[in-house]
């Protein structure tokens, strides 16, 4: 499995390539193909940049248990 770091590589070259001139669809015949949704992109970065923050800093997120009573 990749690394987050290298995942968003992946991502912030193919927010590059669509903002600079590539094509995020096409359409042959009566066919249209979706290869790249921006907004998609921009969330799964998002994603991605806080795992990558975190990772770097060292910070370690613990989730908080709490008992219920019966």
């Amino acid at each position: 499995m990749a690394s987050p770091a290298s995942l968003l590589a992946l991502i912030d070259a193919a927010i590059e390539a669509l903002l600079t001139g590539g094509a995020s669809s096409y359409s042959i015949g009566s066919r249209t193909v979706t290869k790249l949704d921006l907004g998609k992109l921009f969330e799964e970065r998002r994603i991605l940049q806080t795992e990558v923050d975190r990772a770097a800093s060292g910070v370690i997120r613990l989730a908080k248990m709490r008992r219920t009573s019966r």
